[in-house]
């Protein structure tokens, strides 16, 4: 395996390629790499060199990995049998349908049932007065690539929702996608048939419809993604945008996001400003600004922010692109995000995505190239929707609950056809393919790791809407996507889990400082009655001795004056009372509660008080797996070692914690404890 920026110093193993993954073992360092097959973008045979012949992969996950394989024979065969594995032909032969997991961890029904659009809807107190749903699509009829379920203005009647979906492309006619609380609402839709000349009576009562259902302003924006001059190419194929002078009461709005082509062809200029083999910073920062993709990431934010701003002011908006299920999808689900806090937690992202992705058709598969396709029509729509709300981070941390590993790990999933949520060019292919009986759910594999995806700054009273700066020096290269597998240029860990390791140490500190606080508490309790019980006794042998003995009762005053009248009765008579050890406080104490002092060293051991720094481990220490800026490290919080978290996957109950709670502990404490415990 060659290292990019240390070719002479080559990694020598041995290169497996198994049913999913290719592996490249490093006996030496003891170190696997893992490619997912899925995740293989292409595959390269380059030129032969005189040590063998290099074969270059690059991933949808960003790495780009060379092998140098001895023989050229056996470099062709493995690069013949990646070209079939990492892009099927057809789409049950995904990984989703192959993928299981351990019914314990991960039951196949989990996380299918966490979103329903209806719920989501009812959550934006919809249907209401000026909105209802549409049963006209039940079985895909009226539109095969929207959702069965449709939200549209109460006062459309069938034929004004049959007219405009006719006069549409795809059929894909303007429908409810986000009501705000002022009842300024987002709608999307395709572009309109219209060519040069050509209108549609229903579809104009439609729009006009919409703009009733907001009695607060009387007129609204219809805004085409588009350039305009693709926007003009399109009308001279018969299709188009509005026309004003038809439409009533819109004001119409171009705003210039490039299509799916040069979006793909910026990418591209992305990863080889990234791959540069003797990079230089003025030869970096040339190549990302000719690629373009900046611009691009903000013209995107440029738009959503155009609509979520009109809809703040009480100004519904109506948004298309060509087809609507690309542009369209990026800025109605940006602006929803800057405006309704929401969908800036976890469940309410997860909730944005189902809706303005997986409901309204955005063409996964073929856009995320599952199977093997047309490869133009491969495009980074979803990435580009990932690296805007990361943007929005970096100005407004505070308001998202969610890290960067999240965008992440969703990122890598989508490309992964792991689970079988992102799988499917729309709602009905996902029905059709049964993938909520056959696959698991992306979601339910999440909900059970969400501590690694917690943003430690996020205030959940920060709940205003967000209204970034756009200005150029705002907008900055996403180091953590696009160059995550180069360790060189990253931090050793994210600040995130520096602040989420200290929140946890503290935590499990107090939580041991209330516990200890009570066992203190305790023991003063039992002291107190043994030391009650000790002078109580020794009154009434004092009392007893002083009756039996002749002449007047002397009073001991003093600490001195006692002890050497003990003494003297001890002398007297060896089997006095107050001889015998049974009345010593030290013995008394230990005899009784002997097990209790042992149930608290105990408890004491069980928490650690020191936690290992994240910055001096490299490795972990079970599986030897070395640490990388995206791998989660992990504290045990009994031995306050630091794990992967393969090797962490275990939760208890620590004796020494007073509130009971589960804590992440590893395989060897967890057996400890196990053991010793009831």
């Amino acid at each position: 395996m060659i290292d990019r920026y240390n070719s002479k110093n080559p990694t020598v193993g041995v290169l497996y390629l198994t049913a999913t993954h290719l592996i490249f073992v490093d006996p030496e360092a003891n170190k696997e790499t893992w490619v997912l097959y899925m995740h293989i973008a292409n595959v390269e045979k380059l030129p032969l060199s005189t040590t063998g012949s290099p074969l270059l992969i690059r991933c949808k996950t960003f790495l780009s990995i060379t092998f140098v394989i001895p023989k050229e024979r056996e470099c062709h065969d493995v690069y013949t049998t990646l070209t079939k594995l990492y892009q099927p032909v057809h789409i049950k032969n995904l990984y989703c349908f192959q993928y299981t997991t351990a019914a314990k961890e991960l039951p196949k029904a989990a996380g299918w049932d966490y979103f329903k659009l209806e719920h989501e809807f009812k959550r934006m107190r919809v249907p209401n007065e000026q909105w209802n749903a549409c049963t006209l699509n039940q079985s895909y009829e009226l539109c095969d690539t929207y959702p069965q379920q449709i939200y549209v203005p109460a006062d459309a009647n069938t034929q004004i929702l049959l007219g405009s979906s006719r006069f549409r492309s795809k059929g894909r006619l303007p429908a409810l996608t986000y009501l705000h609380s002022n009842k300024a609402s987002i709608c999307r839709c395709s572009q309109p048939l219209s060519g040069f000349s050509a209108r549609c009576l229903e579809d104009e009562q439609m729009l006009e419809t919409i703009r009733k259902t907001n009695p607060n302003c009387n007129f609204m924006y219809v805004v085409d993604t588009r350039p305009r001059i693709n926007a003009m190419a399109n009308r001279a194929a018969g299709k188009g945008y509005e026309n004003e002078a038809n439409y009533e009461n819109i004001k119409f709005q171009f705003l210039g996001i490039e299509n799916i082509h040069t979006m793909r062809a910026s990418l591209q200029k992305v990863i080889e400003c990234c791959e540069q083999k003797s990079p230089t910073m003025s030869g970096f920062l040339s190549a990302l600004e000719s690629s373009g993709w900046l611009k691009h990431v903000r013209s995107i934010l440029d738009t959503s922010c155009f609509i979520a701003n009109a809809v703040d002011k009480g100004i519904s908006v109506v948004v298309h692109c060509s087809d609507g299920w690309d542009r369209t999808a990026q800025v109605c689900s940006l602006a929803a995000l800057m405006l309704d806090p929401y969908y800036r937690t976890i469940k309410g992202f997860q909730a944005l995505i189902e809706k303005d992705w997986l409901a309204f058709g955005h063409k996964f598969s073929d856009r995320c190239g599952h199977i093997q396709n047309d490869p133009k029509e491969v495009s980074p729509v979803f990435t580009q929707l990932l690296e805007c709300t990361w943007q929005l981070m970096q100005q407004r941390n505070d308001a998202f609950e969610f890290n960067e590993r999240f965008l992440l790990i969703l990122h890598d999933h989508v490309m992964s056809c792991q689970y079988g949520t992102f799988v499917g060019n729309c709602e009905k292919d996902r029905l059709d393919l049964r993938l909520a009986e056959k696959t698991f759910s992306l979601w339910g594999y999440m909900s059970n790791h969400l501590n690694e995806y917690i943003n430690p700054l996020y205030r959940p009273e920060m709940d205003e809407t967000i209204k970034p700066n756009l200005a150029p020096q705002n907008i900055k290269f996403w180091r953590g996507m696009y160059s995550r597998f180069e360790s060189g240029i990253h931090p050793r860990e994210p600040l995130e889990d520096l602040l989420i390791a200290s929140k946890d140490h503290c935590t499990s500190l107090e939580d041991h400082v209330q516990h200890l606080t009570k066992r203190i508490n305790s023991f003063k309790n039992m002291l107190s009655k043994s030391a009650k019980r000790l002078q109580s006794g020794s009154a009434a042998l004092q009392s007893r001795y002083n009756s039996d003995t002749r002449g007047p009762i002397e009073v001991n005053d003093n600490r001195y004056n006692y002890d050497r009248k003990l003494s003297e009765l001890s002398a007297a008579d060896d089997d006095h009372p107050l001889k015998t050890s049974d009345f010593s406080f030290s013995n008394l104490s230990i005899s009784e509660y002997n097990n209790e002092v042992e149930k608290v060293n105990d408890d004491i051991n069980s928490v650690a008080v020191e936690w290992k720094s994240l910055r001096s481990v490299v490795n972990c220490p079970t599986c030897s797996i070395p640490f990388d800026q995206i791998t989660k490290k992990n504290h045990c919080w009994k031995c306050g070692d630091v794990y992967c978290s393969r090797c962490i996957d275990k939760t208890l109950a620590l004796p020494g914690h007073e509130s009971g709670n589960p804590v992440p502990v590893c395989r060897q404490c967890f057996r400890v404890v196990q053991q010793v415990s009831p």
